[in-house]
């Protein structure tokens, strides 16, 4: 039996699923307003001869790139006009749309892309703190920060979990540590997914995280939570931990792209009803990694 076999009474579909993992994950772009605007980007590609096309309305920045095999090796990366990114990923940014000169935590940040994404809808104002406790990825996460050219940004060395309580914030993105399943395409036959053998711990690191990511909210403020994982136990389980533990409000995902509501029961849990405001994307709906997405505020 497949890993992803336990999955099929959650899953839509489930054999348009199990096929989407046959598939290599596409090239898709963010491009980078902060350097460059969507039109120009298009033309400076077009005239190299690489075709890129909008892939999701109206989100004008995501593009896919379809036959674009390296795009780290372009001049436009470079320079900061472009950056490789997952399409679900993305999405993550939009569905918390930081306004302008807000404080903003990224309490996982490495390697950068969801904090440089959040830097450009700020327009490169308040601050956004780029979180991440492992001092080897700090210089990869800084040099994305610089590469898109983000100024409003500290790189912060701390657990999440332990994130110092000194300074409250409008935003929280908290995309935890997570078993990854929703990046596996078996692009090599024979070649299944591996289980995560310290799952009960992640588990517990992620309640963690997002008790300490509420807390440092401001009254009103938002939190995402997300993973790249399609496990209830690393998701709508963890949100529902904080349902319990604070007074948090589920809202909405305000994004216009195919996704399937957060699920109420899995195995011999049942989850609080608000969690059907949550988001799971899947490869059959939406061909990029598979998502989770919580949207939280702070009454």
């Amino acid at each position: 039996m497949s890993f992803f076999e336990q999955y099929h009474a959650i899953i839509p579909d489930f054999p348009r699923f199990q096929e989407s993992l046959h598939t290599p994950l596409p090239v898709h772009l963010r491009v980078n307003r902060l350097r460059i605007t969507p039109e120009r980007l298009e033309r400076l590609l077009a005239e190299k001869g690489i075709p890129v096309k909008p892939v999701l309305d109206p989100y004008d920045t995501l593009y896919a790139a379809p036959g674009l095999a390296s795009p780290g090796n372009l001049l436009e990366y470079y320079l900061g006009y472009i950056h490789p990114q997952a399409l679900t990923s993305c999405l993550a940014g939009i569905a918390l749309s930081p306004h302008p000169g807000a404080y903003l935590l990224d309490m996982c940040a490495a390697p950068g892309g969801k904090s440089a994404h959040c830097a450009e809808l700020m327009d490169n104002t308040g601050l956004v703190i780029a979180n991440d406790l492992y001092t080897t990825r700090h210089t990869a996460l800084g040099h994305t920060l610089s590469r898109l050219g983000v100024f409003n940004a500290l790189i912060t060395g701390y657990q999440a979990q332990q994130f110092p309580m000194h300074q409250r914030f409008d935003y929280v993105l908290a995309d935890v540590p997570c078993s990854g399943e929703g990046r596996f395409r078996e692009t090599k036959a024979g070649v299944g997914f591996r289980e995560h053998k310290g799952l009960v711990k992640l588990e517990d690191v992620q309640r963690r995280i997002i008790l300490r990511g509420f807390d440092l909210l401001t009254q009103g403020g938002e939190m995402l939570y997300s993973t790249c994982t399609y496990n209830p136990d690393e998701n709508e389980s963890v949100v529902n931990h904080l349902l319990q533990e604070r007074p948090a409000t589920l809202c909405p995902i305000p994004i216009t792209a195919p996704f399937e509501p957060g699920i109420l029961k899995w195995k011999d849990q049942c989850y609080d009803k608000r969690l059907i405001q949550a988001a799971r994307f899947y490869p059959h709906r939406i061909n990029s990694v598979g998502f989770f997405m919580a949207r939280i505020v702070r009454e």
